[in-house]
């Protein structure tokens, strides 16, 4: 019987292990953030930021549903993609604060820049706070307008 507990902890232990984390917490946000708009600059395509923490269930459904079906082809299709660790909100809030600090009502939160590095739209009143409560159809129209939005801004 031990020996099955044992065997059945090392397994947990391998498996938690080697579980994609959504968030990196030892990316250099700063420098993604910058390659991003580098590469932005060429595709013509705005920045998605998204702020977000592994310990957050919304957080990680949100990055779920952004890897699945139509919601990531149209994030590829729409944005340069670049998830920021927040931590305990203790980890790159200096980030969060210069594009108008969209983690103060929750995260995950969402900031869209143009390629020049400005600010385009930011999620100020948690909207995607509920996330895993959202549908992926919901998710898909909540970028789908913020996308349609930014179009009609650099227009």
């Amino acid at each position: 019987m031990q020996r099955s507990l044992w065997w059945a902890g090392l397994l947990a232990v391998v498996l938690l292990s080697t579980t994609a984390q959504a968030y990196d917490v030892n990316a250099n946000a700063k420098a993604d953030v910058q390659q991003a708009l580098t590469t932005a600059q060429k595709s013509k395509k705005p920045v998605l930021l998204v702020f977000g923490a592994d310990w957050c269930p919304d957080c990680r459904a949100l990055d779920k549903a952004l890897k699945t079906g139509k919601n990531a082809k149209l994030i590829a299709k729409s944005f340069q993609l670049v998830k920021i660790d927040v931590g305990n909100f203790d980890h790159n809030v200096d980030l969060s604060d210069r594009y108008g600090s969209p983690i103060k009502k929750g995260i995950p939160a969402a900031v869209i820049l143009s390629p020049d590095n400005q600010v385009l739209y930011t999620t100020k009143a948690g909207e995607l706070a509920n996330a895993r409560k959202m549908s992926d159809d919901g998710i898909y129209e909540f970028f789908k307008q913020a996308a349609n939005q930014v179009t009609t801004l650099k227009k």
